[in-house]
């Protein structure tokens, strides 16, 4: 290592040393073996990557990937592909960041930036946790809804105070928090997929939807499908948890080769993580083409895939209630594996933004009560009509593409930085992949945005 790496290095060590760390109660919580083996090394660093792959799955994902496959049959297949080519990039970039500075995303925005930009970015970040938590939140109520009889309203409420569950959770561990995201993850791809084994999909036509086609771009409705499916993908709040995240592992950061080991296997998680997201995304917009493919379905809401799951008229012979049952089941999974996310992802931006000093459980309370009320005054409002309800998660994706440029430009900017990163900074081919996918993303976003508000 060169002499200004060595300088950056030790300057980056000062500054991190002393202060408060990214989810405190958590950091450098678990213990990294010593010259252990690759497999029990790889088993210490796996769980944090579970929690960010439940973002790239939550329920504001699904109605799109099934209505892709329902209208467009496997074509879209490819669009998932990259899509979760540019989130593996991109968390990747993010774990690097806390791993080496010892920082998350925000406060390293909140370091360098004024303090009005600053206070711009908290807000517009924290409007996008309450939107991510619109998705989760009314994705639980209408599961328990479909599962329990329950009204939505009292779900909604119900769903909201799943916030103590992960009070309690903290208490026992992070690695306990991890195996329960990882348990709700595996129910969810279950499901899927033996929805998908019993649909009897077209193997050699679902490989061959890998492919891309410039019916993608030319195609008017199969564009505005694709800008929804790569739009909502990529998760603001992913970048945020990913870079506190990534710091519950214990690591000598004036150990270079500590530093190195750590975010090889951290990637090495959050790629496997991400593939079981790719995989479950698949499955989705497979099952739509399987099963809806040419039936001209409504598939505008939860309730509409629900009930179609159980017709024989729309899914032929192998409809039952407890295919439409196993859905309800994986969406609860959904939802609240995504809430917990969600939760951690609010402390971190309080903390990280403006330094929030409260108790952990009034903090994670008022994060929740912030993304909730909403939710519940429009529930309230428009009691009875669960499709204006349902409209809110449209919006709610809506929101997240104007916020994802704020946090993605800024993390690759920082991970551009040799001063800051030292030689863990940015290959040349990274940084190059990075701002391609960045701004492409941006574009596609704006795009649906003005597609959304019929604009365009």
């Amino acid at each position: 290592m060169n002499k200004n790496h060595e300088k950056a290095h030790e300057k980056m060590f000062q500054s991190t040393g002393g202060e408060s760390k990214s989810l405190s109660e958590v950091n450098g919580s678990i213990e990294v073996p010593k010259g252990s083996g690759f497999w029990k090394t790889l088993i210490t660093f796996t769980g944090p990557g579970a929690l960010i792959a439940v973002g790239y799955m939550d329920p504001g994902n699904w109605i799109t990937s099934i209505a892709g496959g329902a209208q467009f049959k496997y074509q879209l297949l490819s669009v998932v592909l990259i899509s979760s080519l540019i989130a593996m990039l991109l968390q990747s970039m993010a774990s690097r960041l806390g791993i080496v500075t010892g920082k998350d995303l925000a406060e390293l925005i909140r370091e360098r930036t004024t303090k009005r930009v600053g206070i711009f970015l908290w807000i517009i970040t924290e409007l996008a946790i309450m939107a991510t938590d619109v998705a989760e939140i009314i994705g639980s109520a209408i599961a328990l809804e479909l599962i329990f009889k329950i009204p939505l309203i009292a779900g909604i409420i119900i769903t909201s105070f799943d916030v103590l569950l992960l009070l309690l959770l903290m208490k026992l561990g992070f690695r306990k928090i991890e195996a329960i995201v990882a348990t709700l993850v595996g129910v969810i791809v279950l499901v899927f997929l033996y929805e998908v084994v019993l649909a009897k999909p077209d193997i050699a036509q679902m490989f061959a939807g890998y492919v891309p086609t410039s019916k993608i771009i030319t195609n008017k409705p199969m564009l505005y499908l694709t800008l929804g499916i790569v739009g909502a993908t990529v998760m603001p709040h992913d970048l945020y948890l990913g870079s506190s995240i990534s710091q519950t592992r214990k690591v000598d950061r004036s150990n270079e080769e500590d530093v190195a080991r750590a975010i090889h296997f951290t990637n090495i998680d959050s790629n496997i993580q991400l593939t079981v997201a790719f995989v479950v995304n698949s499955l989705l917009l497979i099952l739509g083409a399987a099963l809806f493919y040419g039936t001209n379905s409504s598939l505008g809401r939860f309730v509409d895939l629900f009930n179609a799951l159980s017709n024989s008229k729309v899914v032929g012979s192998i409809a039952s209630p407890m295919l439409s049952m196993l859905f309800a089941i994986a969406l609860l999974a959904s939802g609240q594996s995504s809430t917990i996310t969600g939760t951690l992802s609010g402390q971190i931006i309080m903390e990280g933004f403006i330094e929030l000093k409260m108790p952990l459980w009034a903090q994670r309370l008022l994060t929740r009560l912030l993304s909730v009320t909403p939710v519940i005054i429009f529930a309230i409002y428009y009691h009875g009509n669960e499709a204006k309800i349902e409209n809110l998660l449209t919006f709610s994706q809506v929101f997240l593409s104007v916020a994802l440029p704020f946090a993605a430009i800024p993390l690759v900017m920082y991970t551009d930085n040799k001063k800051l990163m030292g030689r863990f900074a940015n290959k040349r081919w990274v940084s190059l992949a990075a701002w391609i996918s960045t701004i492409v993303l941006v574009i596609l976003n704006i795009y649906l945005i003005l597609q959304t508000f019929g604009i365009l």
